[in-house]
Protein backbone atom coordinates (compact mmCIF):
# COMPACT_ATOMS: atom_id res chain seq x y z
CA UNK A 1 0.00 0.00 0.00
CA UNK A 2 1.46 3.70 -1.25
CA UNK A 3 1.67 6.36 1.44
CA UNK A 4 -0.77 8.25 -0.39
CA UNK A 5 -4.58 7.18 -0.81
CA UNK A 6 -5.60 5.17 -3.82
CA UNK A 7 -7.70 2.42 -5.08
CA UNK A 8 -6.15 -0.42 -3.44
CA UNK A 9 -5.28 1.38 -0.67
CA UNK A 10 -9.18 1.79 -0.64
CA UNK A 11 -9.80 -1.50 -1.11
CA UNK A 12 -7.23 -3.06 1.84
CA UNK A 13 -8.91 -0.70 4.09
CA UNK A 14 -12.50 -1.80 3.49
CA UNK A 15 -11.68 -5.51 3.41
CA UNK A 16 -10.07 -4.81 6.70
CA UNK A 17 -12.64 -2.86 8.35
CA UNK A 18 -15.08 -5.94 7.52
CA UNK A 19 -13.17 -8.36 8.83
CA UNK A 20 -12.78 -6.61 11.77
CA UNK A 21 -16.56 -5.68 11.83
CA UNK A 22 -17.54 -8.93 11.69
CA UNK A 23 -14.83 -10.30 14.57
CA UNK A 24 -17.26 -7.71 16.91
CA UNK A 25 -19.39 -9.80 19.70
CA UNK A 26 -21.62 -7.14 19.77
CA UNK A 27 -22.87 -3.30 18.83
CA UNK A 28 -20.51 -2.19 21.78
CA UNK A 29 -17.44 -3.67 20.93
CA UNK A 30 -18.31 -2.76 17.28
CA UNK A 31 -18.44 1.32 17.59
CA UNK A 32 -14.85 2.00 18.53
CA UNK A 33 -14.18 -0.30 15.51
CA UNK A 34 -16.46 2.22 13.65
CA UNK A 35 -14.98 5.41 15.42
CA UNK A 36 -11.34 4.39 14.57
CA UNK A 37 -12.43 4.96 10.31
CA UNK A 38 -14.97 7.27 10.36
CA UNK A 39 -14.51 9.60 13.83
CA UNK A 40 -14.28 12.98 13.32
CA UNK A 41 -10.86 13.24 14.93
CA UNK A 42 -7.92 11.03 14.68
CA UNK A 43 -9.62 8.44 12.37
CA UNK A 44 -8.47 7.36 8.64
CA UNK A 45 -11.24 9.38 6.73
CA UNK A 46 -10.47 12.54 8.98
CA UNK A 47 -6.49 11.73 8.17
CA UNK A 48 -6.80 11.37 4.80
CA UNK A 49 -8.98 14.54 4.51
CA UNK A 50 -6.22 16.44 6.42
CA UNK A 51 -4.05 15.03 3.46
CA UNK A 52 -5.88 17.32 0.83
CA UNK A 53 -4.65 20.52 2.29
CA UNK A 54 -0.78 19.52 2.39
CA UNK A 55 -0.19 17.92 -0.92
CA UNK A 56 0.42 19.20 -4.35
CA UNK A 57 -1.98 20.53 -6.07
CA UNK A 58 -2.13 18.13 -9.05
CA UNK A 59 -2.88 15.46 -5.85
CA UNK A 60 -5.33 16.88 -4.01
CA UNK A 61 -8.16 15.77 -6.37
CA UNK A 62 -7.19 12.02 -6.12
CA UNK A 63 -7.30 12.04 -2.63
CA UNK A 64 -10.32 13.53 -2.34
CA UNK A 65 -12.03 11.38 -4.45
CA UNK A 66 -10.18 8.29 -2.20
CA UNK A 67 -11.03 9.82 1.22
CA UNK A 68 -14.71 9.89 -0.12
CA UNK A 69 -14.74 6.51 -1.58
CA UNK A 70 -13.53 4.81 1.85
CA UNK A 71 -15.97 7.33 3.50
CA UNK A 72 -18.94 5.94 1.63
CA UNK A 73 -17.86 2.28 1.71
CA UNK A 74 -17.43 2.41 5.48
CA UNK A 75 -20.91 4.31 6.34
CA UNK A 76 -22.07 1.32 3.62
CA UNK A 77 -21.07 -1.28 5.60
CA UNK A 78 -22.17 0.23 9.02
CA UNK A 79 -25.25 0.41 7.95
CA UNK A 80 -25.76 -2.39 7.04
CA UNK A 81 -24.29 -4.02 10.02
CA UNK A 82 -26.53 -1.81 12.11
CA UNK A 83 -29.92 -3.08 10.54
CA UNK A 84 -28.69 -6.68 10.99
CA UNK A 85 -28.21 -5.84 14.36
CA UNK A 86 -31.32 -4.37 14.90
CA UNK A 87 -32.99 -7.42 13.58
CA UNK A 88 -31.35 -10.07 15.19
CA UNK A 89 -32.90 -8.74 18.42
CA UNK A 90 -35.96 -10.32 19.73
CA UNK A 91 -39.06 -7.98 19.66
CA UNK A 92 -39.54 -5.73 22.53
CA UNK A 93 -35.66 -6.64 23.78
CA UNK A 94 -33.72 -4.09 25.58
CA UNK A 95 -30.67 -3.13 24.03
CA UNK A 96 -28.14 -3.28 27.32
CA UNK A 97 -25.50 -1.63 25.51
CA UNK A 98 -27.28 1.67 24.99
CA UNK A 99 -25.90 4.18 27.64
CA UNK A 100 -29.03 4.08 30.55
CA UNK A 101 -31.31 7.18 31.41
CA UNK A 102 -30.77 9.12 34.24
CA UNK A 103 -34.24 9.41 36.35
CA UNK A 104 -35.20 12.55 36.76
CA UNK A 105 -35.19 13.70 40.53
CA UNK A 106 -38.33 15.13 42.78
CA UNK A 107 -37.19 17.95 44.84
CA UNK A 108 -38.44 18.40 48.16
CA UNK A 109 -40.65 21.21 48.99
CA UNK A 110 -39.31 24.66 50.35
CA UNK A 111 -41.72 24.28 53.49
CA UNK A 112 -40.85 20.90 54.11
CA UNK A 113 -37.19 21.69 54.25
CA UNK A 114 -37.56 24.47 56.82
CA UNK A 115 -39.72 22.16 58.57
CA UNK A 116 -37.10 19.40 58.95
CA UNK A 117 -34.50 21.81 59.68
CA UNK A 118 -36.42 23.15 62.59
CA UNK A 119 -37.57 20.35 63.91
CA UNK A 120 -33.89 18.79 63.57
CA UNK A 121 -32.56 22.27 65.51
CA UNK A 122 -35.03 21.88 68.44
CA UNK A 123 -34.74 17.89 68.58
CA UNK A 124 -30.91 18.20 69.29
CA UNK A 125 -31.77 21.05 72.12
CA UNK A 126 -33.58 18.50 73.81
CA UNK A 127 -36.94 18.85 72.31
CA UNK A 128 -39.68 16.18 71.13
CA UNK A 129 -42.10 16.73 68.54
CA UNK A 130 -45.75 16.09 68.92
CA UNK A 131 -48.53 16.30 66.49
CA UNK A 132 -52.37 16.14 66.76
CA UNK A 133 -55.29 16.55 64.53
CA UNK A 134 -56.23 19.67 62.61
CA UNK A 135 -60.29 19.52 63.47
CA UNK A 136 -60.65 20.67 67.20
CA UNK A 137 -62.93 21.91 70.10
CA UNK A 138 -63.10 25.12 71.17
CA UNK A 139 -61.85 24.07 74.21
CA UNK A 140 -58.58 22.43 73.47
CA UNK A 141 -58.43 26.03 71.09
CA UNK A 142 -59.53 28.49 73.37
CA UNK A 143 -60.71 27.90 76.75
CA UNK A 144 -57.79 25.53 78.22
CA UNK A 145 -55.59 28.94 76.53
CA UNK A 146 -57.46 31.48 78.48
CA UNK A 147 -59.36 33.05 75.80
CA UNK A 148 -62.79 33.68 77.34
CA UNK A 149 -65.87 33.02 74.93
CA UNK A 150 -66.21 36.92 73.81
CA UNK A 151 -62.07 37.33 73.11
CA UNK A 152 -61.31 38.64 69.43
CA UNK A 153 -59.96 35.39 68.48
CA UNK A 154 -63.00 33.77 68.74
CA UNK A 155 -64.93 35.51 66.39
CA UNK A 156 -66.20 33.56 63.39
CA UNK A 157 -64.44 36.24 61.35
CA UNK A 158 -61.08 34.49 62.36
CA UNK A 159 -62.07 31.02 62.85
CA UNK A 160 -63.51 28.15 61.11
CA UNK A 161 -65.96 26.34 62.85
CA UNK A 162 -67.16 23.32 61.13
CA UNK A 163 -70.97 21.98 61.06
CA UNK A 164 -70.22 18.19 62.18
CA UNK A 165 -69.29 18.15 66.24
CA UNK A 166 -66.46 16.31 67.18
CA UNK A 167 -66.69 14.47 70.58
CA UNK A 168 -65.09 16.80 73.20
CA UNK A 169 -63.11 15.70 75.84
CA UNK A 170 -62.79 18.66 78.08
CA UNK A 171 -65.08 17.43 80.87
CA UNK A 172 -68.02 20.17 80.41
CA UNK A 173 -71.39 19.82 80.07
CA UNK A 174 -72.58 21.89 77.37
CA UNK A 175 -71.78 21.22 73.81
CA UNK A 176 -68.52 21.43 72.13
CA UNK A 177 -68.16 23.75 69.09
CA UNK A 178 -65.69 22.28 66.41
CA UNK A 179 -63.45 23.93 64.50
CA UNK A 180 -59.97 24.02 62.08
CA UNK A 181 -57.50 24.84 64.75
CA UNK A 182 -56.30 28.62 64.51
CA UNK A 183 -52.97 27.52 66.50
CA UNK A 184 -50.87 24.63 67.28
CA UNK A 185 -51.50 25.93 71.28
CA UNK A 186 -54.12 23.39 71.19
CA UNK A 187 -51.38 20.25 71.06
CA UNK A 188 -49.83 21.28 73.63
CA UNK A 189 -52.78 21.48 76.21
CA UNK A 190 -53.59 17.46 74.56
CA UNK A 191 -50.13 16.46 75.65
CA UNK A 192 -50.13 18.19 79.34
CA UNK A 193 -53.32 16.45 79.94
CA UNK A 194 -51.89 13.42 79.66
CA UNK A 195 -48.10 14.15 81.06
CA UNK A 196 -46.73 15.45 83.91
CA UNK A 197 -43.66 18.19 83.56
CA UNK A 198 -41.04 18.14 82.52
CA UNK A 199 -42.25 19.16 79.52
CA UNK A 200 -40.67 20.17 76.32
CA UNK A 201 -41.90 19.69 72.86
CA UNK A 202 -42.21 21.39 69.77
CA UNK A 203 -45.88 21.00 67.99
CA UNK A 204 -45.46 21.84 64.41
CA UNK A 205 -48.41 21.58 61.81
CA UNK A 206 -51.11 23.22 59.87
CA UNK A 207 -53.37 26.28 61.29
CA UNK A 208 -56.38 27.70 59.70
CA UNK A 209 -58.08 31.38 59.76
CA UNK A 210 -60.14 33.57 57.98
CA UNK A 211 -57.66 35.42 56.10
CA UNK A 212 -57.68 36.77 52.45
CA UNK A 213 -54.82 35.26 50.19
CA UNK A 214 -52.61 38.10 49.82
CA UNK A 215 -48.74 38.69 49.68
CA UNK A 216 -48.09 38.10 52.86
CA UNK A 217 -51.61 36.22 54.13
CA UNK A 218 -52.75 33.17 53.61
CA UNK A 219 -56.26 30.93 55.24
CA UNK A 220 -54.15 28.02 55.63
CA UNK A 221 -50.52 28.04 56.57
CA UNK A 222 -48.04 26.21 58.91
CA UNK A 223 -46.97 26.84 62.77
CA UNK A 224 -43.92 25.97 65.04
CA UNK A 225 -44.99 26.16 68.35
CA UNK A 226 -43.00 25.30 71.38
CA UNK A 227 -43.78 24.60 75.31
CA UNK A 228 -41.27 24.22 77.70
CA UNK A 229 -42.94 23.35 81.72
CA UNK A 230 -40.52 22.43 84.93
CA UNK A 231 -39.88 24.15 88.43
CA UNK A 232 -37.34 27.46 87.95
CA UNK A 233 -37.99 27.71 84.21
CA UNK A 234 -37.53 31.85 83.58
CA UNK A 235 -37.65 34.21 81.07
CA UNK A 236 -33.86 34.17 80.71
CA UNK A 237 -34.22 30.32 79.46
CA UNK A 238 -36.67 31.57 76.89
CA UNK A 239 -34.72 34.16 75.32
CA UNK A 240 -31.43 31.95 75.32
CA UNK A 241 -33.30 29.29 73.47
CA UNK A 242 -34.71 31.73 70.54
CA UNK A 243 -31.30 33.05 70.56
CA UNK A 244 -29.65 29.45 70.26
CA UNK A 245 -32.02 28.62 67.65
CA UNK A 246 -31.84 31.98 65.37
CA UNK A 247 -27.93 31.29 65.63
CA UNK A 248 -28.20 27.93 63.74
CA UNK A 249 -31.03 29.00 61.92
CA UNK A 250 -30.58 32.50 60.13
CA UNK A 251 -27.19 33.62 61.23
CA UNK A 252 -24.31 33.16 64.02
CA UNK A 253 -24.57 36.93 64.92
CA UNK A 254 -27.63 37.74 65.04
CA UNK A 255 -29.19 39.18 68.19
CA UNK A 256 -32.56 38.70 69.70
CA UNK A 257 -34.89 40.80 71.25
CA UNK A 258 -38.41 41.10 72.81
CA UNK A 259 -40.76 43.80 73.03
CA UNK A 260 -43.66 43.80 75.15
CA UNK A 261 -46.91 42.54 73.83
CA UNK A 262 -49.99 40.68 74.93
CA UNK A 263 -51.30 37.05 74.71
CA UNK A 264 -53.99 35.55 76.52
CA UNK A 265 -52.45 32.45 77.15
CA UNK A 266 -48.78 34.24 78.24
CA UNK A 267 -47.81 36.78 81.02
CA UNK A 268 -45.63 38.31 80.21
CA UNK A 269 -45.47 38.28 76.79
CA UNK A 270 -43.01 39.52 73.76
CA UNK A 271 -43.26 39.90 69.89
CA UNK A 272 -39.60 38.55 68.87
CA UNK A 273 -37.07 39.94 67.06
CA UNK A 274 -33.99 39.41 65.08
CA UNK A 275 -31.23 41.74 64.21
CA UNK A 276 -31.22 41.99 60.47
CA UNK A 277 -28.16 39.55 58.95
CA UNK A 278 -27.79 41.09 56.23
CA UNK A 279 -26.82 44.90 57.24
CA UNK A 280 -26.24 43.40 60.51
CA UNK A 281 -28.66 45.76 62.07
CA UNK A 282 -27.44 49.02 60.35
CA UNK A 283 -30.82 49.13 58.26
CA UNK A 284 -31.47 47.74 54.42
CA UNK A 285 -34.19 46.76 51.99
CA UNK A 286 -34.38 43.11 54.02
CA UNK A 287 -35.07 44.94 56.93
CA UNK A 288 -37.06 48.11 56.00
CA UNK A 289 -34.25 49.80 57.06
CA UNK A 290 -35.01 49.10 60.74
CA UNK A 291 -32.37 46.80 61.70
CA UNK A 292 -34.91 44.42 63.24
CA UNK A 293 -36.94 41.81 61.74
CA UNK A 294 -40.02 40.60 63.60
CA UNK A 295 -40.26 36.75 64.06
CA UNK A 296 -43.02 35.50 66.24
CA UNK A 297 -44.41 35.65 69.42
CA UNK A 298 -43.75 33.84 73.28
CA UNK A 299 -44.48 34.34 76.82
CA UNK A 300 -44.24 32.91 80.10
CA UNK A 301 -47.25 30.40 80.64
CA UNK A 302 -49.98 32.14 82.13
CA UNK A 303 -50.83 30.23 85.64
CA UNK A 304 -54.59 30.07 84.06
CA UNK A 305 -53.33 27.75 81.41
CA UNK A 306 -51.92 25.66 84.31
CA UNK A 307 -54.44 25.17 86.20
CA UNK A 308 -57.00 24.02 83.46
CA UNK A 309 -54.77 21.39 82.67
CA UNK A 310 -54.00 20.25 86.83
CA UNK A 311 -51.02 21.70 86.88
CA UNK A 312 -50.09 23.49 90.15
CA UNK A 313 -49.16 27.11 89.21
CA UNK A 314 -47.27 27.63 92.59
CA UNK A 315 -44.76 25.30 91.88
CA UNK A 316 -44.59 24.82 87.82
CA UNK A 317 -43.79 27.68 85.72
CA UNK A 318 -43.10 27.09 82.11
CA UNK A 319 -42.58 29.00 78.67
CA UNK A 320 -44.22 28.79 74.73
CA UNK A 321 -43.62 30.63 71.71
CA UNK A 322 -45.09 30.12 68.27
CA UNK A 323 -43.30 31.22 64.67
CA UNK A 324 -44.55 30.67 61.19
CA UNK A 325 -42.73 27.96 59.04
CA UNK A 326 -43.50 30.24 56.18
CA UNK A 327 -42.22 33.31 57.90
CA UNK A 328 -38.87 31.52 58.05
CA UNK A 329 -38.91 30.43 54.67
CA UNK A 330 -39.57 33.81 53.59
CA UNK A 331 -36.73 35.27 55.41
CA UNK A 332 -34.46 32.50 54.95
CA UNK A 333 -34.88 32.30 51.12
CA UNK A 334 -35.74 36.37 50.54
CA UNK A 335 -39.20 35.43 49.18
CA UNK A 336 -41.79 38.17 48.77
CA UNK A 337 -44.69 36.69 48.51
CA UNK A 338 -46.14 33.94 50.06
CA UNK A 339 -48.51 32.35 47.36
CA UNK A 340 -45.99 31.50 45.72
CA UNK A 341 -45.44 28.65 48.23
CA UNK A 342 -48.65 27.28 46.77
CA UNK A 343 -48.87 27.28 43.13
CA UNK A 344 -47.08 24.71 41.69
CA UNK A 345 -44.50 26.21 39.90
CA UNK A 346 -41.76 23.96 38.81
CA UNK A 347 -39.37 27.10 38.03
CA UNK A 348 -39.87 28.38 41.76
CA UNK A 349 -39.73 24.98 43.51
CA UNK A 350 -36.70 23.41 41.75
CA UNK A 351 -34.17 26.45 42.56
CA UNK A 352 -34.38 25.10 46.39
CA UNK A 353 -31.40 22.71 47.74
CA UNK A 354 -33.23 19.21 48.13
Amino acid sequence: MSDLPSAESVAALVAQFERELAAAKSTREAQPIRDRYLGRKGSIVASWMQLVGSAPPDQRRNIGRYANELKQAIEARWSAYADAARDARPAGAVDVTLPGRVPLLGHRHPLTIVRDQLEEIFTRMGFAVVEGAEAEDDWHCFDALNMPAEHPARDMQDTLYLATPIAGDSGRADDVRTLLRTHTSSIQIRHMQTHQPPIRIVAPGRVYRRDDLDLTHSPAFAQIEALVVGEGISLADLKGTLLAFARQMFSPNVRVRFRPSFFPYTEPSAEIDLSCWQCDGAGCAMCKRTGWIELGGCGMVHPAVFEAVGYDPEKYTGFAWGIGIERVAILRYQVEDIRLFYENDLRFLEQFPN
